[in-house]
């Protein structure tokens, strides 16, 4: 809504994967299965994590931390494990395992109650006896609507605050755990500045520009009531826009592959225009929210794809494999995506502002990259 409404969306090639997600859910398997000893297995039963570098060594010999890396690498191997075809085969897409049998039920009921539950419900799997199918899950996006560190946009009287804002405290990879701190902070400043503008506001018409826009929602509304339809289907285009999203723009990018995805999203943003509502009702009318929701996905869509092209680098959750160094020089600035309807957004960058944390390589033990 705001980017329709002219702020732009900030960031919004960095997606967070998190690698244990249950499939054909989204639901996420705590890190705490694996902070507790769960372990992730390849189709051969094999403990792949062994083979990558995930992180610094701990305290007993091992090669790296391997289950307890962070969520990005461990996402991007399970992708080369796809790769190679030691992945497992389901209904709802590729899937390792995560074994936390060795625990056993006590401490499986006194830490993972939950893991347990969700696991039997979900998937039919009691991990207690045997091992459960995960797969990374888009978790996080470092963008959104473009803010400032008072919550503030570029529309007067318009604050946001939380996941769907971007104020940047994330950078390109947020850290576990944070995203609460980050909504109860910025929600407060959205609240306290629109308390400001509202003690101080004595304008009681809202401006042509903001009836305008009210005038275009309203007309977007009725014309889906009216339209006849041409055989397009939420759930179909949804399907293709997860999987052509997940192809494309997912763990890892390519030219060719976001250009392919860019180009279906634009197939599909046509076809949006012919989807018909089923359910004309005025009242708890769900099929139009659903309708109404899958147009600004693909809005959304849109944004992230395009600012990942133009990101000719390497950089946090945003991994290129046509581009695999990260480049200060050029891409030390965000990504700024401007709505254009029924087409895909210019794309314009701001310098990022450097205070006490000087940008630095990632490295783990040993100094290895």
């Amino acid at each position: 809504m705001a980017f329709r409404a002219g702020v732009p969306l900030k960031d919004m090639e960095f997606v967070q994967y998190h690698p244990t997600g249950l499939p054909g859910t989204g639901i996420l398997i705590t890190e705490g299965s694996r902070g507790e000893g769960g372990v992730l297995l390849n189709k051969d039963g094999y403990r792949y994590l062994q083979d990558y570098d995930l992180g610094p060594p701990d305290p007993w010999p091992r090669k790296n931390a391997m289950e307890l890396g962070p969520r990005d690498r461990l996402s991007q191997a399970f992708w080369h494990e796809q790769k190679k075809g030691r992945t497992i085969k389901t209904l709802h897409g590729d899937v390792v395992h995560l074994d936390l049998r060795a625990l056993g039920e006590k401490k499986i009921n006194e830490r993972l109650p939950m893991v347990r539950d969700l696991a039997k419900s979900y998937v039919g799997v009691d991990p207690v006896y045997a091992p459960i199918p995960v797969r990374p899950v888009v978790h996080y996006t470092m963008g959104g609507i473009d803010s400032n560190i008072d919550a503030a946009t570029s529309i007067e009287g318009l604050f946001t605050a939380g996941e769907c804002a971007c104020v940047s405290i994330n950078g390109a990879n947020r850290l576990g755990s944070n995203s609460l701190t980050e909504l109860l902070v910025f929600g407060a400043r959205a609240g306290q500045g629109a308390a400001r503008i509202a003690a101080g506001s004595h304008k009681t018409n809202p401006g042509s520009a903001i009836q305008k826009q009210a005038e275009a929602a309203e007309g977007r509304i009725k014309k889906l009531f009216g339209a006849n339809g041409g055989g397009e289907t939420v759930s179909g285009l949804r399907d293709e826009m997860n999987t052509t999203m997940e192809e494309g723009a997912g763990i890892y990018r390519t030219d060719a592959s976001l250009r392919q995805s860019c180009e279906k999203m634009n197939d599909i943003g046509k076809r949006f225009a012919n989807i018909e509502l089923k359910d004309k009702s005025n009242v708890y009318n769900t099929d139009l929210l659903h309708v109404l929701e899958l147009g600004a996905m693909i809005d959304v869509a849109r944004a992230i794809i395009v600012s990942a092209l133009q990101r000719k680098e390497s950089r946090g959750s945003h991994q290129r494999l046509d581009f695999i160094k990260r480049d200060d020089k050029t891409y030390l600035r965000h990504s700024l995506a401007h709505y254009v309807p029924g087409q895909d957004p210019d794309i314009t960058y701001r310098d990022v502002v450097i205070t006490r944390s000087k940008p630095g390589t990632r490295v783990y033990g040993g100094g290895q990259k």
